[in-house]
């Protein structure tokens, strides 16, 4: 490879993998000087130098300038046993002083004596041998760039192509690197397909042994979250405020908002004009209800809110230090505010950081009775 090709192939490579031609250059030197010890000289020092404008790379010998030479000795143990101590100089690697004055007359304790000893098949024998540490270090440089470019995604949602699945995982493009599914984070009942488009949340970024690794999901709560401020202006600035999410994926979600201007209404610019918002909102969720609560600073408000679809429900605050509540509801609205197996009381409570205990009238009228 001549001086030209490998300039062009080093700004292929920085192109390509999108890294600094820093980091391809550091890799490229150190592959050379391996390949220089491997195959001409593997006591001598030496250091390569890359031309960055012409490509022409020379190769230097140097010696360390000291002191002195202590050419080692021999002790005796105590049991009469010879120990050789070795010299504290490597004549391959270092040079007295007197002996580099001689070379340069200026030179002085710690510095170098550099002579060029680029071999003349050089280019030929080092492209072989340095190929494999060069790939390795630009997969290194490009992993450590994928997950800088990722890093910030965490907690975001992202758009990916359905690439493949194995038993466990659905693996989703997303430009430059896979993102991880695992089938136990989708949402219940939907069905994945092949070379579709998919909008995943993004939970986790690191770098593994193999490559980085993007972990997604469709079940976590944060993925409503994020969708609602996809979808609704208002959130993105500030007019409107999401307070929380609790979620049953594939069954329902509460999402609770309040709105920071009065003339704006947040459950309304939540559902948009006939719908249309939450329509969107709902048909990414694949169909799952959602229930939207409008937020109150007042906790027996909230809680009364947080338990929609029932209505009429009578809050006291039981013990307001372990943040337990007992909510009163009239027997019609006792199936709702429970909920299918229990999932909308759940939820309420999750929304709302409260223990909820839920009675009737009735019961509450016989309980009174009874004493």
């Amino acid at each position: 490879m001549d001086s030209k090709e490998f300039i062009k192939a080093l700004d292929n490579i920085v192109k390509e993998k999108n890294i600094s031609v820093d980091v391809v250059l550091d890799a490229m030197t150190l592959a050379l000087q391996t390949a220089y010890k491997k195959n001409f000289d593997s006591k001598t020092n030496v250091r390569v130098d890359i031309n960055r404008e012409t490509g022409e790379i020379k190769v230097f010998s140097y010696l360390v300038v000291v002191p002195e030479i202590d050419e080692g000795s021999e002790e005796v143990d105590e049991e009469g046993n010879v120990i050789e101590i070795p010299p504290k100089i490597n004549l391959d690697a270092q040079i007295l002083l007197e002996d580099a004055q001689k070379i340069d007359p200026n030179a002085k304790i710690g510095d170098t004596i550099e002579k060029e000893v680029t071999p003349k098949d050089f280019g030929r024998v080092a492209a072989t041998t340095a190929k494999q540490v060069v790939t390795q270090k630009i997969r290194e440089a490009e992993k450590n760039s994928i997950i800088e470019e990722f890093q910030d995604k965490e907690y975001e949602l992202m758009v990916g192509l359905v690439a493949m699945e194995d038993q466990r995982n659905y693996y989703i493009d997303l430009g430059r690197t896979r993102g991880m599914l695992p089938k136990s984070e989708i949402i219940p009942g939907e069905v994945i397909k092949m070379g579709s488009s998919i909008c995943v949340y993004i939970t986790k970024v690191e770098n593994g042994t193999k490559g980085p690794i993007i972990m997604t999901s469709r079940k976590h709560y944060g993925f409503v979250k994020r969708l609602f401020e996809s979808f609704i202006p208002e959130l993105q600035n500030g007019d409107i405020v999401l307070y929380g999410v609790a979620r049953d994926a594939g069954n329902r979600s509460k999402v609770a908002v309040y709105s920071t201007n009065e003339r704006i209404d947040a459950i309304g610019s939540c559902i948009g004009e006939k719908g249309s918002r939450i329509a969107s909102i709902l048909k990414e969720l694949n169909g799952e209800k959602v229930d939207l609560i409008l937020y109150d600073e007042d906790p027996k408000t909230f809680i009364a809110n947080a338990l929609s679809p029932a209505k009429n429900v009578i809050v006291n605050i039981t013990n307001e230090e372990k943040k337990e509540a007992l909510a009163i509801v009239t027997d019609d609205n006792l199936s709702l505010a429970i909920g299918k197996k229990g999932s909308n009381i759940r939820l309420a409570s999750k929304l709302t950081k409260y223990k909820l205990e839920i009675k009737t009238l009735s019961q509450i009228n016989a309980e009174g009775n009874k004493e």
